[in-house]
């Protein structure tokens, strides 16, 4: 009888032990289900790679998330992919800026063209920084990048907003193709809801006026970019707020002549540098590709706190920027709407 059960105990205890690790297979496969990656939430990832603030660079993300930088936040139901990079880290080697930036993988011409789209929210701009200088408290949301001659950016979407103001501004810039070196390149900007880059402060601790008809922190916009047979289609919506529309090509100048030189540009860089005009046919046929996410324009010579470049500390203090996106779209240009 005791050796009846004796087997009988010792039987149970091989099941057991063969059990086991088909229950932690299960367990861990149960747990996986549960984590939410952006390309769950926004599937467009495969055409993607990204770059971090931490300076990690990934091509796959594809079931990719990377925490304190690029990861899922639900909230009220809804699941957004979380852009986060600090004032100081390692930057790409042409920016003094960090990034956790999306870099599209497909390179296009302006003729050939594309478009990209998003909906998002700015949850936070770096709370230090000098009012005079017009990159402080602010981040790129959206871009195109050239990827050969002077490398420039054709479009950078802004979000800004200035400590102590409810409301922040909406803004994009163009930076012209320089003609000849790029010693004397400026950006162009032109205001969506609020004010454009030129507005800054009097003095370096002395903001200007809070805009009327500004998007605050949290406060939902979309934006999309079609750049069709070399023109770019711009469209920013928002509840609340005027649709804005704005047309620009990409293959003929507006700024090859002196003359053509905005006042904008005269008043902000005439002081720093000359200012040159731009190649008569602009971007065409250059090599070009979005970027998306958090490009966060605050670093130590905006006068932003950085804490020796210590990412913990950036984060606690508010020396960082953070832009979540519920939807995006990347893929080819398509024939755009005459209102």
């Amino acid at each position: 009888m005791k050796k009846s059960i004796f087997t009988l105990i010792t039987l149970l205890a091989i099941v057991a032990c063969k059990n086991k690790p088909e229950t932690i297979s299960e367990e861990k496969a149960t747990t996986d289900a549960l984590v939410k990656y952006p390309s769950d939430v926004i599937p467009f990832m495969d055409k993607w790679k990204i770059l971090t603030g931490d300076g990690t660079y990934q091509e796959d993300l594809i079931q990719y998330s990377k925490d304190d930088f690029f990861y899922v936040e639900t909230e009220n139901n809804t699941d957004w992919v979380v852009y986060k990079t600090p004032n100081s880290g390692i930057t790409s080697r042409t920016s003094s800026n960090t990034r956790t930036e999306l870099g599209e993988k497909k390179h296009w011409i302006p003729e050939e063209g594309g478009k990209l789209t998003g909906t998002l929210k700015v949850k936070n701009v770096s709370t230090t920084g000098k009012a005079t200088d017009p990159s402080s408290f602010s981040v790129v949301v959206g871009q195109i990048h050239s990827d050969e001659g002077h490398e420039n950016e054709p479009i950078k979407i802004y979000y800004k907003k200035y400590p102590g103001h409810t409301k922040g501004a909406v803004f994009w810039n163009y930076e012209i193709n320089t003609k000849g070196d790029n010693s004397g390149r400026w950006d162009y900007s032109t205001a969506v809801w609020g004010y454009d880059f030129s507005n800054v402060g009097p003095s370096e601790t002395t903001y200007p006026e809070e805009p009327k008809d500004g998007i605050a922190l949290d406060e939902e916009f979309s934006y999309e970019i079609n750049v069709y047979k070399g023109i770019m289609y711009l469209t920013f919506t928002s509840n609340g707020h005027e649709t804005v529309k704005f047309t620009k090509s990409l293959i003929k100048s507006d700024f090859a002549k002196k003359e053509a030189i905005p006042q904008q540009i005269i008043d902000v860089y005439a002081d720093r540098r000359t200012v040159d005009v731009e190649r008569e046919i602009a971007y065409a046929g250059e090599i070009n590709y979005f970027k998306q996410g958090a490009y966060n324009q605050a670093n130590g010579k905006t006068g932003s706190k950085t804490y020796q470049g210590d990412i913990e500390k950036q984060y606690a203090n508010g020396s960082y920027t953070e832009v979540w996106f519920k939807e995006a779209t990347v893929g080819d240009a398509t024939a755009p709407v005459i209102d």
